[in-house]
């Protein structure tokens, strides 16, 4: 639709114009709605014949009266909705309501093909009503939100569209699945045109992931590492036969102790700083070094790691269509 300019706000007087107007289009079209309605079931024998039963003296008139200069009276409406239309457009122009003079046929189409007098467009004059309750919701003179009506219309609208929105994505999404199924070498490409092009990317957020996942691991449990070093080293001193031989001499418990008490600072000290190591540029480069050594091997495709990965697509794009085969309308309306 083209894009509105934004127009001054319409003086009070103005508006209740507009809407006397709007009023008086609206009953038009509901009386010329109703008298075509009412022709055409008057061309219908049965229905014609039990209206001349029924009513003998109104059938007679409305023959003589309406039915047979119904042309020329539909005309006459026709004669008002131009008019409505040339004054509707005359409007826009002088709002500036759209972004050119001439978009405003093309945005209120249903009323000119309104206004041409057959049978066919004759029934879009009903989009004229809509467009009118619209308006008037719009200004807050009507809330159609409150009508049982809308709440139907409402009702089945998001029915529709969601019953319809679903089929299409279920059938976009078999789609994919066949050509999934259907290609040759998936992961080779997927490899080739995707992974590669991104490898030093790919390694360098590897080990940025790998530095920061160790060193706030470490930072959360400190304390336990040190209690676990300390516990690791002290059952070793307590196991190893030469300290053993070593508490057996003169003074030697007490040299024992601060050797251990020694080798627990040193393998504490050792500990913090190979952790505060993690974060060196020295240790990225080893991890860069080490993630681009393994990285081809890790991308080497063969037969059967190419079905595994055609496999995981289908299965995960069949959980999606399973998802959304799920009826959510019926939760809200059960």
């Amino acid at each position: 639709m083209p894009s509105r300019r934004v127009s001054r706000p319409l003086s009070p007087g103005l508006e209740r114009l507009h809407l006397v107007w709007d009023l008086l289009i609206i009953v038009l079209v509901v009386a010329n709605l109703a008298l075509l309605l009412f022709d055409a079931l008057f061309l219908l024998g049965p229905l014609n014949e039990a209206f001349a039963i029924i009513a003998p003296g109104l059938h007679g008139a409305y023959d003589r009266h309406i039915h047979e200069n119904f042309v020329e009276i539909d005309l006459v409406f026709v004669a008002i909705f131009v008019l409505d239309v040339l004054l509707g457009w005359a409007v826009a122009i002088a709002e500036r309501r759209y972004h050119r003079w001439f978009f405003y046929p093309f945005v209120h189409w249903y009323d000119v093909l309104g206004c041409i007098p057959v049978g066919g467009f004759r029934l879009l004059r009903i989009l004229r009503v809509i467009s009118l309750l619209t308006r008037l919701h719009r200004l807050g003179l009507i809330d159609v939100r409150s009508w049982r009506l809308y709440a139907v219309y409402a009702k089945y609208y998001e029915i529709f569209f969601e019953e319809l929105s679903d089929r299409v994505a279920i059938r976009l999404l078999g789609n994919m699945q066949e050509q999934i199924r259907s290609s040759d070498s998936l992961s080779t490409r997927v490899v080739d045109r995707v992974v590669m092009p991104r490898k030093q990317q790919l390694i360098h957020e590897l080990s940025r992931r790998l530095e920061e996942m160790a060193g706030n691991a470490y930072a959360r449990n400190r304390q336990e590492t040190m209690h676990y070093v300390s516990s690791l080293v002290g059952r070793t001193v307590a196991e190893s036969q030469e300290i053993r031989r070593l508490r057996r001499l003169p003074m030697g418990d007490t040299l024992a102790r601060s050797m251990e008490s020694s080798l627990r600072d040193l393998a504490c000290r050792l500990v913090d700083e190979a952790m505060a190591g993690l974060r060196s540029p020295e240790f990225t480069a080893l991890v860069e070094r080490l993630a681009d050594s393994s990285f081809d091997t890790w991308l080497q495709v063969d037969e059967h790691t190419d079905r595994v990965t055609e496999q995981v697509l289908v299965d995960m794009l069949e959980l999606v269509k399973e998802q959304i085969a799920v009826k959510q309308w019926r939760r809200r309306y059960d």
